[in-house]
């Protein structure tokens, strides 16, 4: 039997060159993800501007992330409900602005309501990228068409601290906000004008209104990124509010997941895990989320507080890794088609694996090249997994669940990366307290190493013309301050090696994923 006996929409192609639409809706994701990074370089000068705490300031962050977390999973639902151009064309306007509202705003409060409208309408922007390149081009072609997605997954998060860090140092925080507005424009006009809904988008029908779905959805990502957002500040489980939040988090994905498979219309089906290429690439998307964020964090992390770099300079060890992802994906699309993704995946992994492992050579008077060095090695790893995961993910899912596959796979991602950011931030805090203990036992005077560093310190402040008593104080602290960096670094370095080791462990899986080459072509298949 044909494929247009099969499916009698088979034959359809948009009118505008496709890869005209990918960078459209690109453009417009772009956006939304750099804005999940760029504003954490400047939160301490938002704190000041609106004279908050540092503490205070994080919940522009945090809120972001709660509403994005929430909608991202729900975003599928909300394009049948709205139809799918239409619903990303509200997305960008609302998103840009909101992020001119956050620019103008005036107090912490104003600003964390403002964010927490740009993340609402900011999380349906990823998945309805994603949902209509699957649409727009064929299986043939969809490898080298999510290497123009990722251009947003991953280099945006690389390149958010550089571009944060010049604009809050070069001018205001308020830039970073202002920054989205000519760009949301010219996403609205190009995706108006390129974008079209295909015939099974426009048939599709609204799922009606899942109040129970969507309850227990928003009550259980929400808690849970709160959980892993004020975690490490809150001293984790120490703290009632985090308990709150854990057992909140758990009893509503427990919740929404028994619900979601009982309730005849939810909000999202979860019949897109019966496809096992979706569900091994959502644990493989998620492994990637999870080390990407988190090292992205630690090196621009350590640079500032113990190499004193500044927020630009930080950000710039970071920049040439984005150009290295945007050299080697096109590379990879080539790969794809000439040996299976499976292996390309645990190629990038081990990568990953080995290049954590090189990163976890730090030393105190490391320099800004090694640092350099160490981030191209890892985002050389990047270029090998998000595109071959992202093809492997929708090969074999059923047409008519690409809209919650879609926002299901950016879920895991996004989640995930929250979750690595908590652990590897927790991880480098409770490291650095057990090397700082270690390292504390060898600074006593029955030492004579100490003993000697002491008196080499002293000696050179009582000829700066202090005196042998201050000299001496002078010294201890200054010794004290050592043990503290080098206490930090090899908490990094520990880090690193644990992030080396999850690489490790899901690099064999990569060759149990089964990609199937579905007979009515993937994703794009009718079933």
């Amino acid at each position: 039997m044909s494929d247009a006996a099969v499916d009698p929409h088979a034959d359809w192609k948009p009118q505008a060159n496709p890869w005209l639409i990918a960078v459209a809706v690109t453009i417009a994701t772009f956006m939304e993800v750099l804005d999940t990074t760029i504003v954490n370089v400047a939160l301490p000068h938002i704190a000041g501007s609106l004279s908050a705490s540092a503490e205070e300031a994080t919940w522009a962050l945090t809120s972001y992330l709660v509403a994005n977390g929430i909608v991202l999973t729900i975003s599928g639902w909300l394009g049948d409900l709205l139809g799918r151009k239409r619903y990303f064309i509200i997305c960008i306007a609302m998103f840009t602005f909101f992020s001119f509202m956050c620019g103008a705003a005036t107090s912490l409060g104003q600003l964390i309501a403002f964010r927490l409208a740009q993340g609402f309408f900011g999380g349906g922007m990823q998945p309805n990228q994603q949902s209509i390149i699957l649409d727009t081009f064929p299986p043939a072609q969809r490898g080298a068409a999510f290497g123009v997605a990722a251009m947003a997954t991953i280099v945006a998060p690389v390149l958010g601290p550089t571009l944060g860090g010049f604009i809050t140092d070069q001018s205001s925080w308020r830039w970073i906000f202002y920054l989205n507005v000519p760009v949301g424009v010219i996403a609205v006009f190009l995706v108006m004008a390129l974008v079209e809904d295909p015939p099974w988008v426009k048939e599709r029908k609204s799922r009606g209104m899942d109040f129970i779905g969507l309850s227990l959805i928003a009550i259980g990502l929400g808690s849970l990124e709160v959980m892993m957002d004020r975690g490490q500040d809150e001293d984790w489980f120490s703290s009632p509010f985090i308990k709150l939040m854990a057992v909140m988090a758990f009893l509503g994905i427990l919740g929404a997941i028994f619900w979601l498979l009982v309730a005849r219309k939810p909000i999202v089906h979860l019949d897109v895990f019966k496809d096992r290429n979706f569900s091994t690439g959502c644990f493989m998307i998620a492994a990637t989320g999870g080390i990407l964020y988190a090292s992205a964090v630690m090196i621009p992390q350590l640079a500032q507080q113990y190499l004193g770099y500044t927020a630009t300079w930080s950000g710039m060890i970071l920049s040439p890794g984005g150009l290295m992802v945007i050299m080697l994906i096109p590379i990879v699309g080539r790969l794809l088609k000439i040996t299976p993704a499976r292996n390309l995946i645990a190629l990038g992994f081990t990568i990953m694996g080995f290049s954590m492992l090189y990163s976890s050579h730090l030393a105190a008077n490391i320099n800004f090249g090694a640092l350099v060095g160490m981030r191209l090695f890892q985002t050389t790893a990047l270029a090998f997994l998000f595109v071959p995961i992202s093809t492997v993910a929708y090969m074999t899912l059923p047409r008519d669940l690409n809209p919650d596959g879609v926002a299901l796979f950016s879920m895991f991602r996004n989640v995930a990366g929250s979750i690595g950011i908590a652990l590897s931030t927790s991880f480098v805090v409770q490291r650095s307290q057990i090397h700082q203990t270690y390292l504390a036992e060898m600074g006593t005077p029955l030492r004579q190493p100490f003993d000697d560093l002491v008196m080499q310190y002293s000696n050179s402040l009582v000829a700066m013309g202090h005196s042998a008593a201050v000299a001496q104080q002078m010294a201890l602290g200054r010794i004290y301050r050592m043990i503290q960096t080098q206490a930090a670094i090899m908490s990094y370095s520990d880090t690193f090696v644990a992030c080396a080791i999850v690489a490790f462990l899901v690099a064999p899986f990569a060759f149990l994923m089964t990609a199937r080459k579905s007979d009515g072509g993937g994703a794009g298949a009718a079933h």
